[in-house]
């Protein structure tokens, strides 16, 4: 549902600024989009989203193909490149409760649903009693399983419940020092054949630059760390004049180790800022909770 309101959003825009092109959709159902009762940590991540979508784009079966930033891997086929990052929404978690009850007021042992070990970890830092279990689906299956009762609290992704219309729904949105988003939240990516020149040329207006630098640092932090949207890493950069500030977070699964830290500097250094901070993160113990999900360089060995 959130998906094809995404790419309808696109084709509209494209159609606005363009009115004597026709834009066609291609609906391509992903793996990730197919596994509903297994958790995504444990069934490999990010590429799950988007490796049918990237094949369709190789064989020239659609010219461009919009995806959330936050399912986007840091690492593309050859042929294929990230050419947009859209203005952003708001990137907030938001949590939806039975009787709109705040989060950190639910009672001893709430049930709590999510799909995100980053929401997962930040929650059970905080409280660690209450009881996190797997929510996956659309957005409308999942509002509906707490709506039946299923849970005290979910969260989902601000963003996609603001595009479809349903933030009245919404208990309340956690600031980023409770819950700091997942890398790339709130954005789209628009991603086409690197040497196609006339759709680079014709999608270059959805690019929104200070989206572009904030999530480009997000994303290089993610790349060092060789993390995928399924592991307990966040990152959020705000741009303010020429200056960048980018907060990131690696922590234990079960919220027990917590490794945060900030930078600031010029947007020019995005990437390398988000390079330096995940080293940082590295150092401070984020080595030690990611090699016991996955290989990762150890600090100064990127």
């Amino acid at each position: 549902m959130l998906a094809l309101w995404q790419a309808n959003w696109v084709k509209s825009e494209l159609e606005k600024k363009y009115p004597e092109i026709e834009v066609s959709l291609e609906k391509i159902k992903t793996t990730g989009d197919k596994i509903l009762d297994v958790p995504l940590a444990k069934v490999g991540g990010k590429g799950l989203f988007v490796k049918e979508i990237e094949e369709a784009l190789l064989e020239k079966r659609v010219h461009l193909a919009v995806h959330s930033m936050k399912d986007v891997p840091t690492f593309f086929p050859e042929g294929l490149h990230l050419r947009c990052i859209t203005k952003r929404e708001d990137p907030r978690d938001a949590v939806f409760s039975l009787n709109g009850v705040k989060l950190l007021d639910l009672p001893n042992g709430a049930k709590i649903g999510t799909s995100s070990l980053r929401r997962q970890s930040q929650i059970l830092h905080l409280r660690p009693d209450f009881r996190i279990v797997p929510l996956r689906g659309n957005l409308d299956s999942r509002l509906r399983k707490l709506e039946e009762g299923q849970f005290d609290a979910i969260i989902l992704a601000g963003a996609g419940v603001n595009r479809l219309g349903w933030a009245g729904k919404i208990t309340e949105l956690l600031p980023a020092d409770v819950s700091l988003p997942a890398i790339g939240q709130g954005a789209l990516g628009i991603e086409t054949p690197t040497d196609d020149k006339y759709i680079n040329d014709l999608v270059a207006f959805f690019d929104d630059p200070v989206t572009s630098y904030c999530v480009r640092a997000e994303r290089a932090l993610l790349k060092r760390l060789e993390g995928g949207c399924q592991v307990p890493i966040a990152a959020y950069g705000e741009l303010t004049g020429d200056t960048l500030k980018i907060s990131g977070l690696v922590a234990s699964p079960d919220g027990k180790v917590f490794v945060k830290d900030v930078i600031s500097g010029p947007k020019e250094r995005a990437e390398a800022m988000g390079v330096e901070l995940a080293e940082r993160l590295l150092k401070a113990g984020a080595y030690d909770i990611l090699k016991d999900l996955y290989e990762v360089p150890p600090p100064g060995g990127a």
